[in-house]
């Protein structure tokens, strides 16, 4: 089982290393961010990669999930902090690819930058979309730093998965910056709007 999740594991993390990449560009602007989603999208939207993307969200959360019922929470600290970024990444991948799917062939919209941005920028719905969308984030670095600090022979280890962390804590505050009206002067269309 941890073989398969890990092997699901690289595959999503490609997927989202681009992803995260995408929505950093809006800090340069939203039609940068909107012109680098179109090409990738060439890429992650055909028929084969978009089903493989989707069979590997499901494999990592089936795995994961059977991996902490089986490891249990009596770990070690970093050993807890994979479980518990893994359980809320898990809990992200449900609700993000199933809102990504009914704004798609439910409510035939375009799920691009607004479609993403459209809950941080109205109130009260931000109130859960914030860090909504910043603990995932922050789950992802503190996943990959906790694996790194639990495989490394490395004496500095420890420090160096601190530093993933804040590089994930970073990550997230730029994004939800650029995504936000309130700081970067994005504008929601009227048909994205709550």
């Amino acid at each position: 089982m941890k073989t398969v999740h890990f092997i699901s594991g690289i595959i999503l993390a490609a997927f989202v290393a681009l992803h995260l990449i995408n929505h950093l560009a809006v800090l340069a602007s939203p039609e940068a961010h909107i012109a680098l989603m179109n090409s990738l999208r060439v890429v992650y939207r055909n028929l084969v990669v978009e089903a493989i993307l989707l069979v590997a969200v499901l494999i990592q959360i089936i795995t994961g999930v059977g991996l902490v019922r089986s490891k249990g929470f009596k770990q070690a600290s970093w050993e807890k902090w994979q479980v518990g970024s893994g359980l809320y990444l898990a809990f992200f991948f449900v609700m993000h690819v199933s809102a990504v799917m009914v704004g798609r062939f439910v409510l035939k919209l375009d799920t691009n930058l607004y479609f993403g941005a459209a809950g941080l920028n109205a109130f009260p719905a931000n109130l859960f979309f914030v860090p909504y969308y910043g603990l995932a984030v922050l789950s992802l670095f503190t996943h990959i730093a906790s694996i790194h600090a639990q495989k490394s022979k490395h004496a500095a280890a420890h420090q160096q998965a601190q530093i993933i962390v804040g590089l994930g804590l970073l990550t997230a505050a730029l994004i939800l910056v650029g995504m936000t009206h309130f700081f970067g002067g994005l504008a929601i269309p009227k048909t994205y709007q709550f």
